[in-house]
């Protein structure tokens, strides 16, 4: 008869202990290994803790979920993989550092207990990383002979597409290195990045571990090391069947990070494919949808969560199942997993086309996201993003064009602005429960564009008045219009515009420095309570290139508008459209000042000006 489900408590050690041929395996649905320095913090602190506490009973560490395959051979971690990972590096850090403190302990009667301690500890700590026998294991460490028992086995397979394929072999070097130096030596070297940050988590960890240990005394690294094997226990609960364990896992959250909507999909997603014999079809698709999402993660556009929820709306709005019976908006959402696994599962039944869909608008969203107009829609609110993709979905990656989604960007974003100046939030009536109504138009590709372009405009008018839209920019402090008043600014003028890599909002007149109560008298302004309304105003806040904005600090005006500083720049050198206007109007005069005069009037100026862009006037 079939094994079901085997649940037993187990020593750490016992646990990560295997037999000769079998290994641990990271399936390729799970995710990469995340746990960071503050992680180990709090595991290393913990089992200190403990150590320090004296207790006779044992620590535990939470529940395991294995999946065994291959005729018990290999061990799929389905969860406890952060932990497993984690405490192979403890255990390795703590094996080098038991091997220096063998070499340095006197080898004479007052040490004689703690050799053989710190002997026994070696012993144990090598059986389990390398599946070696005590006997063959020396008492003493033996550089030459310990470099061939290092490499002879692998205890950790990793096979998830999630993880960068470079990091992959980390902990195998890590593992296999005789000492700290050699595995940092081969350690792999993020480029561009610094100190510690070049490191991979894997490496990371294994350091700050080895940092820890090599500061404690002799004693309390072996008090450590036999704690850790022989004390601290796990609930390792083994699974025969991928679709059992995957349930457990949905259920279960010991390994002290969150179970990310993301995880428990993805994991579903591969069980429903490897059921139709379509895993590595399904994997290769998978990757390619993490390189696009890390692509887009790094822009600060989307990540794996944020796309499964833009697949959801997508396919609730479809689907229809966001209009009730009397057709009325229903804007109550499902969390993603209670809502692909509980209220609709059919999209997972067909992995490959989820697939497919959600690398598609991946890679929509890179090619859009390089667009000027998006590069401003994207300072605004991020719900947006969830109706914009509903319409993406239109079109296949090399369909879509600047022009075919220029009209909806413009509509998006003559709305989000409303929402950047009226008290109601996203949530009420007006902005959620109208997106949620025209979401249907926008996934719809027989709906002309100009049909949601109209509702757009009459829901705008009908809703809001234009003095009281330009009185409330008068009055806005805020920063994200400074982008749409920039970019309209360059529409007006015929000028290029993108917001750039490294973009900050410039105060024309400083709201801090030393010079602050000089420039406040030059341009007219009485008090401080004076200067506090003026200072945030939309007429004051310019866009400018970082390396412009930290060297002109919180210079005078006519130094910002200056010809060339020496050794510094100005607003001459600038791309962005106000910044070069400002430069022409006033670099050629003598003595050239910004007074609350110009603040009011470029506020007014730009209070019409995303007055007429809202109203479409």
């Amino acid at each position: 008869m079939a094994k079901n489900i085997e649940p037993k408590l187990q020593k750490i050690g016992d646990y990560l202990r295997l037999e000769e041929n079998a290994v641990f395996m990271i399936p390729e649905y799970q995710r990469a290994y995340s746990w960071g320095t503050e992680n180990c913090d709090k595991l290393w602190q913990d089992i200190v803790d403990f150590v320090g506490s004296d207790s006779k009973d044992r620590y535990f560490f939470g529940t395991i979920i294995v999946n065994c395959q291959d005729n018990d051979t290999k061990y799929g971690l389905i969860d406890g993989q952060q932990r497993t990972t984690t405490f192979l590096l403890l255990l390795k850090a703590l094996l080098v550092n038991v091997n220096i403190a063998i070499q340095n302990t006197a080898n004479d009667a007052d040490s004689a207990s703690l050799r053989r301690g710190l002997q026994e500890r070696r012993r144990r700590i090598m059986q389990i990383l390398y599946k070696v026998e005590a006997e063959d294991i020396s008492d003493e460490p033996d550089r030459e002979k310990d470099a061939e028992i290092c490499r002879r086995t692998l205890i950790l397979e990793n096979r998830s597409i999630n993880e960068n394929t470079r990091y992959k072999e980390e902990l195998a070097i890590i593992l296999q290195a005789v000492d700290y130096k050699e595995a940092e030596a081969n350690a792999f070297k993020i480029k561009y990045k610094r100190n510690d940050n070049r490191y991979t988590n894997f490496f990371r960890n294994y350091k700050f571990f080895n940092n820890k240990i090599k500061d404690l005394s002799v004693s309390l690294q072996n008090s450590i090391a036999k704690a850790i094997t022989e004390n601290c226990e796990v609930i390792e609960i083994k699974s025969w069947q991928v679709e059992q364990a995957i349930t457990m896992f949905n259920s279960l959250n010991s390994d002290g990070l969150p179970l990310y909507d993301s995880d428990i999909i993805s994991a579903q997603l591969y069980a429903e494919a490897e059921s139709k014999g379509q895993q590595d079809q399904f994997s290769d698709l998978w990757k390619q949808v993490n390189e696009q999402v890390n692509e887009l993660t790094e822009l600060g556009i989307a990540d794996l969560n944020s796309i499964l929820m833009q697949h959801m709306y997508y396919t609730r709005t479809i689907n229809r199942e966001t209009v009730t019976e009397t057709g009325s908006i229903n804007v109550t959402t499902p969390g993603l997993r209670r809502y692909f696994i509980n209220i609709n599962s059919k999209p997972l039944q067909d992995p490959i086309q989820m697939c497919t869909e959600m690398l598609n608008l991946a890679r929509i969203w890179k090619k859009v996201s390089k667009y000027s107009l998006m590069k401003v829609l994207l300072k605004f609110n991020e719900n947006m993003k969830l109706f914009l993709a509903s319409y993406f979905y239109r079109f296949r990656e090399d369909e879509i064009t600047e022009e075919a989604v220029t009209p909806i960007l413009i509509s998006m974003l003559r709305l989000f602005a409303i929402l950047e100046l009226v008290d109601s939030g996203y949530s009420s009536k007006n902005f959620k429960t109208f997106l949620f109504g025209e979401e249907t138009k926008l996934a719809d590709s027989s709906i002309p564009v100009e049909k949601i372009e109209q509702d757009f405009d009459a829901h705008i008018r009908a809703v809001w008045n234009k003095d009281g839209i330009e009185a409330a920019i008068q009055d806005y402090d805020g920063n994200v219009l400074v982008y749409l008043n920039e970019y309209l600014v360059a529409k007006e003028r015929n000028l290029d515009f993108t917001i750039g890599p490294k973009c900050e909002i410039e105060h024309i007149m400083p709201h801090s420095g030393h010079n602050l109560q000089k420039i406040r008298k030059d341009a007219g302004i009485d008090s401080e309570e004076e200067f506090a309304g003026l200072v945030n105003k939309i007429g004051n806040k310019i866009l400018l290139e970082e390396k412009i904005n930290r060297a002109i600090g919180n210079e005078w005006f006519r130094t910002k508008v200056s010809t060339k500083l020496e050794l510094k720049t100005g607003y001459i050198d600038s791309a962005y459209p106000i910044a070069r206007t400002l430069v022409s109007a006033y670099r050629d005069k003598k003595k050239p000042y910004w007074m609350k005069t110009d603040i009011a009037a470029a506020t007014k100026m730009a209070s019409e000006r995303i007055t007429a862009f809202i109203f479409d006037d």
